[in-house]
């Protein structure tokens, strides 16, 4: 299992500021907890896509499908206009 270094939080930082693991979990899609200088538990956003356990290039795809789907618009007919064009 490959670790982004800053997903990384120590258990007893987590049970001081578990509010910051949340936020790194929500941002990067999960937070990985070290006990004894080792990783013992993960931290999941049940609402983002699953990406535990995917390879670097999937995650990579399907990172990069969610953002266009987000900032492109969908493709017009031949014919059709927008609708801020009409």
């Amino acid at each position: 299992m490959k670790i982004d270094t800053d997903s990384i939080v120590s258990v007893s930082e987590a049970n001081q500021n578990f509010s910051r693991v949340t936020r790194i979990a929500d941002a990067m899609g999960e937070a990985v907890i070290f006990k004894n200088n080792r990783p013992k538990y993960l931290l999941i956003d049940l609402e983002g896509p699953p990406l535990a356990g995917l390879g670097e290039k999937e995650k990579l795809r399907r990172v990069a499908e969610r953002i266009l789907s987000e900032k492109i618009p969908s493709p017009v007919k031949s014919g059709e206009k927008r609708r801020n064009e009409q």
